[in-house]
Order: C-alpha cells, then sequence, then structure tokens
C-alpha cells in the first residue's frame, strides 16, 4: 500500500493499541502509524517524520482526548529520552498492558492448538521509581564540546540526551551522578563510552569490584559489572516464586543453566540433594562456587561452559530433575532446546527478559509432551516496557 502521507504532515489518529515497543498504533486512511507516549483509546495529533513502506511513525504533538490511564511523568525527559515508555501511564495499566504483552505473545502457541493457561495478574514492584540499583549512562565526545552522558535519544540509535539524573534509579545513584558527571567534563574522553554506577551499600564504578547483594536469605557476591537483577525490591518475590516451583516436584536434582552467580541455584538448594549450574563466565562461576560455601549450599556444583553441555555433569535421569532456564534475552539455542528435550526434566523453570523468544522457545516443548502449568509476569522495570516472564512446564503429569 501506498503511504497517503507526507514528511512532516500533521494528522489527528485514534490509538488503537500498543505495540510490545511501547509505541502506539493508529490508522490514516487505513495506513499504519507509530506514536511513542500515547495510550490505546487516546485521540492525539502527530507529525509525521518517516515515511515507510507499510507504515509511518510521528511525534506527538498534542494529546486531543486523553485515556483516563494517563498520568503525570515525573522525569522532565521524559519523551526526549529513550530510557523509559509508560512514565505517563498509571502504574495499574502498566501492570494490566505487561500481562497483555505476555499473552500476545503466546497467541502462536494458541493457534498451534496448545491448551494454555491464563496469564495470573502482573507482580507489581513495590517502588515504582528509585528502584534501579545499576545505572549505565553513555557518554560521546563531539569534537569542540562537551560531553554528553545519557541514554539514547527516543527514536535514535546514535544520538545521547544529556540526563543529569534519573528518576528511576536508586537515590544513591542520583547522589553520586553529579560527580560522575562531572569528572568526564574535566577530563574529556578521547571516544565515547559507558559509566557504571552500581548501588551495594554504596555506589560502585568499577566493573572488576566485587559487592555483595542480600536477597531473601542468602547473600550474593558478583562483580559490579556482571550481570545481576537491577530491582532488589521485587527481586525476592521472583526468586521465591523459582523456588516454590522447585519444591512442588519434590526432585532430588536441580539443573541451573544460565546460571549467573547462582542466584537461582542457591536460593533453591535447600530443597535439592544436588544442584548443578553452568555458565559461561569464569568470574561468575566463582562467584557462585564462593557464594555457595558462604550460604553453606554445599552440594552446589558450578562448572564453566556453554549451557547445553551441563547434562554431560548430571548423573540423574531427567524423570528426577528440575530444570532452571534464564537465558539472555535472544533466547535459547537450538542446540540446548534439542539436549533439554533429549533429557527430558520432569520440571522446566524457563525465566525470560523477553516474552516473545520464551514463546518462541516453548513451542517445541510443548510438541514434545510437556504442558505450561503457570506462566507470571513480573515487573522488574516500572515505567518502561520491559517485563519479566515466569513459565512453568511439566513433563508426565
Amino acid at each position: 500500500m501506498e503511504s497517503p502521507l507526507t514528511y512532516h504532515q500533521e494528522i489527528e489518529l485514534e490509538i488503537e493499541r500498543l505495540t510490545n515497543l511501547g509505541l502506539g498504533v493508529g490508522r490514516h486512511e487505513g495506513f499504519v502509524v507509530m506514536v511513542p507516549g500515547v495510550l490505546a483509546g487516546e485521540r492525539v495529533r502527530v507529525r509525521i517524520y518517516k515515511c515507510l513502506s507499510n507504515y509511518a511513525q510521528a511525534d506527538l504533538l498534542e494529546v486531543l482526548r486523553p485515556s483516563d490511564q494517563r498520568v503525570a511523568p515525573q522525569c522532565s525527559l521524559f519523551g526526549e529520552c529513550g530510557g523509559c515508555q509508560y512514565q505517563m501511564m498509571s502504574y495499574e495499566a502498566q501492570l494490566t498492558w505487561k500481562r497483555e504483552h505476555v499473552e500476545d505473545c503466546l497467541r502462536p502457541l494458541k493457534a498451534q492448538g496448545h491448551v494454555l493457561p491464563v496469564v495470573e495478574p502482573t507482580q507489581g514492584s513495590p517502588k515504582t521509581y528509585g528502584y534501579r540499583s545499576k545505572l549505565t549512562p553513555h557518554y560521546q565526545r563531539l569534537k569542540g564540546e562537551e560531553p554528553k552522558i545519557g541514554f539514547l535519544r527516543l527514536g535514535s540509535s546514535r544520538a545521547i540526551v544529556d540526563v543529569p539524573q534519573c528518576p528511576i534509579a536508586h537515590p544513591a545513584i542520583n547522589a553520586v551522578l553529579p560527580a560522575a558527571r562531572q569528572a568526564l567534563i574535566k577530563n574529556p574522553p578521547k571516544r565515547g563510552g559507558t559509566l557504571l554506577l552500581r548501588e551495594a551499600g554504596g555506589v560502585v564504578s568499577n566493573p572488576k569490584d566485587y559487592v555483595r547483594q542480600q536477597v531473601g536469605d542468602f547473600v550474593f557476591e558478583h562483580q559490579a559489572g556482571d550481570f545481576f537483577q537491577n530491582n532488589l525490591y521485587i527481586l525476592p518475590h521472583l526468586v521465591d516464586f523459582v523456588v516454590q516451583a522447585v519444591k512442588e516436584v519434590n526432585t532430588q536434582t536441580l539443573i541451573d543453566a544460565y546460571c549467573g552467580s547462582g542466584l537461582f541455584a542457591i536460593s533453591a538448594a535447600p530443597h535439592v540433594s544436588l544442584c548443578v549450574g553452568i555458565e559461561l563466565s569464569e568470574p561468575a562461576v566463582a562467584c557462585a562456587q564462593r557464594n555457595a560455601q558462604r550460604n553453606k549450599q554445599e552440594h552446589c556444583q558450578f562448572i564453566v561452559g556453554q549451557a547445553e553441555r551441563i547434562f554431560e555433569h548430571v548423573a540423574s535421569q531427567g524423570a528426577q530433575c528440575t530444570l532452571i532456564i534464564d537465558p539472555p534475552r535472544k533466547g535459547c539455542d537450538a542446540s540446548f532446546l534439542e539436549q533439554l528435550l533429549a533429557f527430558a526434566p520432569k520440571r522446566l523453570i524457563y525465566v525470560s527478559c523477553d516474552p516473545a523468544t520464551q514463546a518462541r522457545d516453548m513451542a517445541p516443548c510443548l510438541a514434545h509432551g510437556y504442558t505450561l502449568t503457570r506462566i507470571r509476569p513480573f515487573d522488574l522495570f516500572p515505567q518502561t516496557r520491559h517485563v519479566e516472564s515466569v513459565a512453568i512446564l511439566d513433563r508426565g503429569f
């Protein structure tokens, strides 16, 4: 369909829905237009800035008829900085939408004929601002100018918006951010890069420094630059959900693929006889081993390697095992899924930061005898489009 729109044309739109990227979808003469910062049901005035073959992109100029879920953003840079997508949406609406996003990702599985459970309500975060324990502002060196220090501009893959304070960051991070920014301004870098600010009883900026975080009854050491969930206010609820899922099936062996510094493995270890984890990062595995000793879970073993190699290190039969997977955003490799299906663990607990790749990876599991028993979203990143989804799949129940 040829676009009926032109560059910088101003039009009015009815917003039908949101995409998983947090963009509103409207139509002009049947042609799709994507707009940030809007809510479903709103009527808005927009200006077109890009026309593609099958849709157009537009900037929001004015909300003509606001949704009753619209609230005032707490950040003056909202709509310019691309870090948050939903500050204009009430928190109740954010939780509802994130549940609907998970449901949308499951539709292809339903279309394949699989019977699925109702997606549970999204578990909300006790704090919706000031929750991030790790902030990584970017900076770029522009000849003859002070470096801009902040985050990508909305709609751009290169331009950076200068961000003096970030409302979703932990207060301790915002307290040291001015000094960190000033140090860069006084000594401008030769090239762009990224700052690290990790709050762990004090703010650390060296990615190689070791920090400790308490989650529930356990303490976890990890390097400041390594992956560790950034919302410690809701993290205990997520971990408890996973641990309860391990306890329910009464298996003897727990396998934790993509185990990192051992968060899930060690938290659930008291409920199994043997726990085996695997992780590509040698420093993370060293931390996991120390964390097991520190938390008196000596029956935990941690191995450096690719996730698919985990099954070589497990003597138990799959029917006696529970498997936890928490892969990166891209999901699981095909070779790992093939070995998982051949090993056939009794229960599979899939923790995902991308419900779309989670649904894709669950398709072969459902086709090979597994049943999706439960699925619950967790809002680890309020004010943003991101959602964590935890699925429980059972074999032979």
